[in-house]
């Protein structure tokens, strides 16, 4: 796998919340950090997502948006 993205970060699948239409698959990284996403459901069957399974969260964004009380 190539990517242009430099935040890859490899983990195990907590967690999966199925929606009707989109899925919140949660990966935990070695060291108890957890990276949270919202896919279709789509792609958590066509990756053949399950908990315990390694996983990828891949990161590229143009902008961190940081905020304070």
């Amino acid at each position: 796998m190539k990517l242009s993205a430099r935040n890859v970060f490899k983990g195990k699948v907590k967690a999966i919340v199925m929606g009707v239409v989109n899925a919140e698959v949660t990966i935990e990284l070695p060291g108890g950090t957890v990276i949270t996403s919202v896919i279709t459901k789509a792609s958590v069957e066509r990756l053949g997502l399950k908990e315990g399974k390694d996983a990828y969260a891949v990161v590229k964004a143009s902008s961190v948006i940081v905020g304070v009380d």
